[in-house]
């Protein structure tokens, strides 16, 4: 069964992008997703079963009703 991770939503990584940071913005969701790196605002491109495997931590938006 996949995560429910939506776009907005905040993960950190187990493994640290080569800037140092861990922590990443979900941009786009699907079978491939767009991250976008906290620390130097890098974006990458990275499969559903690969970013499942390396969540440390998931952080939902917040809802602003």
């Amino acid at each position: 069964m996949p995560m429910k991770i939506e776009v907005g939503d905040k993960v950190v990584l187990k493994k640290n992008h080569p800037c140092g940071g861990n922590t990443f913005e979900i941009m786009r969701c699907g079978m491939d997703f767009r991250i976008k790196c906290e620390n130097c605002n890098k974006q990458l491109w990275i499969e559903r079963s690969e970013l499942e495997k390396r969540i440390k931590n998931l952080t939902k938006k917040l809802d602003e009703r």
